[in-house]
């Protein structure tokens, strides 16, 4: 008993302490309701996609996978082709889809490869692996393009040249899913009306009581990321699916049953490093700028860092952890500066703790998987010991 309650509180250890600094840290930022909502939604529509695409392969007994951002560079290659060609609005955006879609499936066959020569060790691995690969993505943007791969655009070229700027700009698809379809909530004094729909516009609007201010939802955005939802669910129940949580249980017992482990394995992270790609278009596009370089890297630290927060752990995540972590750590995120700035009279203390909750979180659950594994290992040899006196 005593030891199942401690579970459940290590457990939910970091949502909770993630709760009771948000309740001392939103009124000391003095943000009005409606302005954290905005953000909330805005944030939930820009990141949600991406910490989705880290369950399959935690489904898989893979871990967290920190070579997602094999995917995310997959992505700016293909919204850097679009920008060249200038092709904007929903059609530039979907063909940046296609254009990182072969990129990212490639990359994700040589990630699990990798990772099938590394097994027990695959977390430290896809995260080297996502060094050496920003290597060769930072060679191609940085020389190949302009010289050998052809980009006739001289905005996005540097001036030598050849290479591609630091920043390009995406103002041809910004905000393109988010506002595909317009919906706005409206603040009243009384009871009001909840929902009304205005003219051949199709503007959905949502009025609550007593909210102050508009607030704006990316509905396209939220209903791509509710089909996504949808389509874990659905994919967890098919034959594949089941699978993957076979060997996430047991490689050994799934390698006796006949499922293929090595290439099952390979599969969740194609899968997962396809769905990142997608991710960091959606990103991206909700950004409207594309630093060339550097965009990618926090891609998968902060994804992983939010399902952590929001009760996932290295071998158990599911879609209302991802949720959780969203808005706890991005809520981390809006407050934090403010609020530091308002206690002690600087911003920059905020965007320190932030940085540091960041990383520490991601240690300090890597820390936890190893302290339970070493003791259900150690609770394994003592049930054999135990056997064994029974013989």
């Amino acid at each position: 008993m005593i030891r199942k309650l401690f579970d459940i509180i290590a457990g939910n250890a970091v949502p909770a302490v993630f709760i009771i600094i948000s309740a001392f840290a939103i009124p000391l930022s003095g943000y009005s309701a409606s302005y954290l909502i905005q953000e909330l939604l805005t944030r939930i529509g820009r990141n949600s996609f991406l910490i989705l695409s880290l369950l399959i392969p935690i489904m898989a007994g893979m871990g967290l996978n920190f070579g997602m951002v094999l995917g995310a560079m997959a992505g700016q290659i293909g919204l850097l082709f679009i920008c060249d060609w200038g092709i904007v609005g929903i059609p530039g955006m979907l063909l940046a889809c296609l254009i990182g879609t072969p990129i990212a499936i490639v990359l994700g066959i040589f990630c699990g490869a990798v990772m099938n020569r590394a097994k027990g060790r695959e977390m430290v691995t896809s995260y080297i692996l996502g060094f050496f690969i920003n290597g060769v993505y930072q060679m191609t943007v940085l020389y190949l393009m302009g010289w050998i791969i052809p980009i006739t655009n001289p905005a996005l070229l540097l001036s030598r040249g050849y290479g591609v700027r630091n920043a390009v700009s995406l103002l041809g698809i910004r905000g393109i899913l988010d506002n595909l379809i317009p919906a706005i909530i409206t603040g009243t004094q009384g009871a009001g009306q909840f929902f009304s729909v205005q003219g051949g516009n199709a503007f959905v609007m949502i009025q609550l009581p007593f909210l102050e201010g508009s607030i704006r939802i990316p509905l396209a955005t939220l209903i791509v990321i509710a089909l996504f939802c949808v389509f874990i669910v659905w994919f967890r129940k098919t034959k594949l699916g089941q699978d993957m949580r076979a060997i996430g249980q047991n490689q050994a017992v799934a390698d006796s049953a006949g499922i293929p482990v090595n290439r099952t394995r390979i599969i969740a992270i194609v899968i997962s490093t396809v769905l990142a790609c997608y991710g960091q278009i959606i990103y991206l596009q909700n950004m409207g700028t594309l630093n060339t370089y550097n965009s990618h890297d926090q891609a998968g630290m902060f994804s992983i860092a939010a399902l952590l927060i929001g009760g996932a752990s290295v071998s158990r995540a599911s879609i209302a952890n991802v949720f959780v972590g969203v808005i706890l750590f991005h809520l981390m995120f809006i407050v934090a500066p403010m609020a530091g700035k308002n206690l002690i009279g600087e911003a920059q203390i905020g965007e320190y703790f932030r940085v540091f909750v960041s990383y520490g979180i991601i240690a300090i659950a890597l820390v936890l998987h190893a302290w339970k594994r070493n003791r259900e290992r150690e609770a394994a040899r003592r049930s054999l010991r135990g056997n064994k006196g029974g013989e």
